[in-house]
């Protein structure tokens, strides 16, 4: 058999291969495999441990591919390189408590840069309620970030991805789309007037993990869930495959910000592929999410339901009369998508950092 590139297998086919390598050596005589409760193929790994379950993700981010030093601030890439991991975390529903950075960067770098990261990330963790802890620094001809969080489950459930059943309400909080749509003003330089860029910008470079919307959901009862960070109908797909079940959004039910309905004809496509949002899509029956809705403050919002598990597409877009909605499908996968010669995917899709617990993929 002819050897494939890794561009031809794509981000999943690569994930499915390595994670298929490391089941062929899983030695269950040994106590950590046997403590193991979610390892690849969900947005953090968790593991019994002397009666806590235990978190863990991580989150690399690339210049060129993540982000262009041309666009964003020191500052922003110290918040965004801490918040991709937090988000990880929320999504399972849990409590970040450590953290840990590694810099690789150039020597010619300017050290106060440096040292505006490190204000801006130590500043956010601090917020979080987060200890950095240690990390590593090397030498490299990019810029390289990577984020590791440990944390810690609240009590004995966790949200996974693999726990909707047909019958249930899809939820997202806040407003998809947003971070999508600031890529696509930064890249393409478009004009805007002060209020509405900053509310892009901020929404693509500095978003806020739902740390404690994810411990609200398991208060509640819920157990699937997922942050979106590959686009709303891409992460929905990842809960229907991990789950076995199909889903149906109604597409006149999902909330588009003012912003994007003022400024953006394309806020269908952005919403509902559009990445880096770091909002929580989850699934619940309905009397659990009337009590989400009334215990959280930020919006909630009901825009589908799981259903039985059929044929692919797994994820359907609906109108309100049932007809299918045709929209660009695609959300970002790493090595397919392809990459403009400054480094960043084409504007208006958004593609996070990629990763084997679940998904993880480039910022801009």
């Amino acid at each position: 058999m002819p050897s494939m590139r890794v561009s031809e297998l794509g981000e999943f086919g690569l994930i499915d291969r390595i994670r298929t390598i490391i089941a062929e050596y899983r030695d269950c005589a040994h106590t950590p495999w046997q403590e193991i409760l979610v390892d690849t193929g969900d947005d953090a790994a968790a593991w019994q441990s002397d009666g806590t379950v235990q978190l863990a993700t991580t989150d690399t981010l690339v210049q060129g591919v993540h982000f262009d030093l041309d666009i964003v601030g020191w500052e922003e890439l110290g918040w965004k390189a801490l918040a991709v991991n937090l988000s990880d975390i929320a999504a399972m529903g849990g409590v970040p408590e450590y953290a840990l950075i590694s810099l690789a960067i150039p020597g010619q770098l300017d050290a106060d840069d440096v040292s505006e990261f490190c204000r801006a990330l130590a500043h956010f963790a601090r917020q979080c309620g987060v200890a950095i802890v240690g990390g590593n620094i090397s030498t490299a001809p990019i810029v390289v970030i990577t984020g590791t969080v440990i944390g810690r489950a609240r009590g004995a459930t966790i949200l996974r991805r693999s726990t909707a059943s047909p019958g249930e309400r899809i939820a997202i909080t806040g407003y998809p789309g947003l971070s999508a749509a600031g890529l696509e003003m930064l890249t393409r330089k478009t004009v805007m007037d002060q209020e509405v860029a900053e509310i892009l910008r901020r929404a693509h470079f500095r978003p806020v993990p739902r740390i404690r919307e994810g411990q609200v959901l398991v208060d509640h009862g819920i157990r699937t869930a997922i942050d979106t960070s590959d686009g709303l109908v891409a992460d929905l797909d990842h809960i229907c495959e991990m789950s076995r079940v199909n889903a149906r959004i109604w597409v006149d039910r999902v909330p588009v910000h003012r912003v994007l309905k003022a400024h953006f004809p394309n806020h269908r496509e952005l919403t509902l592929c559009g990445g880096e949002d770091y909002e929580l899509l989850f699934t619940a029956d309905e009397d659990r999410l009337a009590r989400v809705k009334l215990a959280l403050d930020c919006p909630v919002t009901v825009i589908g339901e799981i259903t039985e598990d059929a044929q692919k597409p797994r994820v359907t877009v609906v109108d309100s009369k049932g007809s299918a909605v045709q929209y660009d499908r695609r959300g970002w996968q790493h090595f397919r998508d392809e990459i403009s010669k400054s480094g960043f995917r084409q504007p208006g899709t958004n593609s996070p950092p990629g990763k084997l617990s679940g998904r993880t993929g480039p910022e801009r």
